[in-house]
Formats: C-alpha cells, sequence, structure tokens
C-alpha cells in the first residue's frame, strides 16, 4: 500500500554467468537448532538440496542457515552469502507452511541464484525451479498471521484516510530521510496528531 519516493536502483541486464561459489556440501552452517521446529527446518532444507541435485543433475554447496531473522518476514535468502535466515518467532507458530512454503521459496532464490546469475527475484528462473523442482506454487508472499510480531505502529494520513506505518518507516520520516506517498491517491503521507 505505500512506496518510497526514493527508489533503490535495480540492474535491468540479466547476467547469464552463474557465479563462482564452492561445492561443498559440508559447508552449510548454521546456528544450534535450539527447538524441534527448527530442527525440522534443517532437515527439510537438506531433503530440499537432495532434491534438486537429483533433478538438475549437479551439487549445489549448502547455505548458512540461522533462525535469527525478526519482524513480518517469515524468511530470507542472502545470495552472495549463500544464507537462509528464518523467522523463529513465525516458524513456531507456522511450521507447516514453513515446510511446505517457505523453505522451498528461500532455497529457490539461493538457486536461481547459483544458476543464473543476478535475476529478477522472483522471475522466471525462480518460478521454474519453484514449480519444477519443488512442485510448489510460485507464491511471492506468505499469508501467515503475523499479529504477534508486529511492531509498534504510528497512524498517517493522506486523502483516502489513515494509513499504518511501521516504527522503522515513522524514524525515517522523523530523521526526514525518506517520504512515503499513498499507493491510490499518490499524496505524500503525513503523520495524524493528536489534534487532528
Amino acid at each position: 500500500m505505500l512506496k518510497s519516493l526514493f527508489r533503490r536502483q535495480t540492474q535491468s541486464s540479466i547476467n547469464p554467468a552463474a557465479p563462482s561459489i564452492p561445492n561443498d556440501k559440508a559447508s552449510m552452517k548454521t546456528c544450534l537448532p535450539k527447538t524441534e521446529a527448527q530442527q525440522q527446518i534443517l532437515r527439510k532444507v537438506e531433503a530440499d538440496y537432495l532434491q534438486a541435485e537429483s533433478l538438475l543433475k549437479r551439487q549445489f554447496p549448502r547455505p548458512t542457515i540461522q533462525f535469527t531473522l525478526r519482524g513480518k518476514s517469515a524468511g530470507t535468502a542472502h545470495l552472495q552469502l549463500n544464507k537462509l535466515r528464518f523467522n523463529p518467532v513465525l516458524l513456531e507458530e507456522n511450521i507447516t507452511e514453513f515446510i511446505d512454503q517457505v523453505v522451498p521459496h528461500e532455497i529457490s532464490h539461493l538457486l536461481s541464484f547459483q544458476l543464473y546469475g543476478r535475476v529478477k527475484p522472483h522471475g522466471q528462473e525462480w518460478q521454474n525451479i519453484m514449480t519444477n523442482v519443488f512442485n510448489v506454487p510460485a507464491d511471492t508472499t506468505h499469508q501467515l498471521n503475523t499479529q504477534s510480531v508486529a511492531g509498534k505502529q504510528f497512524q498517517y494520513r493522506c486523502d483516502c484516510g489513515p494509513i499504518m506505518l511501521s516504527i522503522r518507516r515513522h524514524n525515517k520520516v522523523q530523521r526526514h530521510q525518506t517520504q512515503y506517498r499513498c499507493k491510490s491517491c499518490q499524496q505524500v503521507l503525513t503523520p495524524l496528531t493528536l489534534s487532528q
């Protein structure tokens, strides 16, 4: 619903050369799993890598896996670092969705990068891996209930009505680092003060 006035630069060209990453299965590093759900994720990551290797007829280096992600994101893939991070709170609340969707989603990002280099994050290469390797719908976002990890929010307004911003976005506005516009009316969002 919101977008920044200051957009990040995106790379428009596709690099067909895959990056050089060491191919060593023993290189999978993890923080020690603290829960049964985290152990299940580690097993699922290994099973998905074995499945990908079998279907794609090549080996892939195992990623570093951490359960340190915070906020509303379920997981992230750090391409150049060959690292996966998962949200431990959302994992405990949604283990089935993590096993079925989140893990293949994030692994597909790493595999896409290792096979094709830098491409669109949810482009055709990623979609093909999701559907053809993991037989999972290529959904770009999760539909998990994030109420337990939602941080403090601040009310802003535009001509459409009130809009809530996260504390991170609110702080950026307060420090004059950025402005946000409503997707519908394109008006710059302004903080709602008590007197309004």
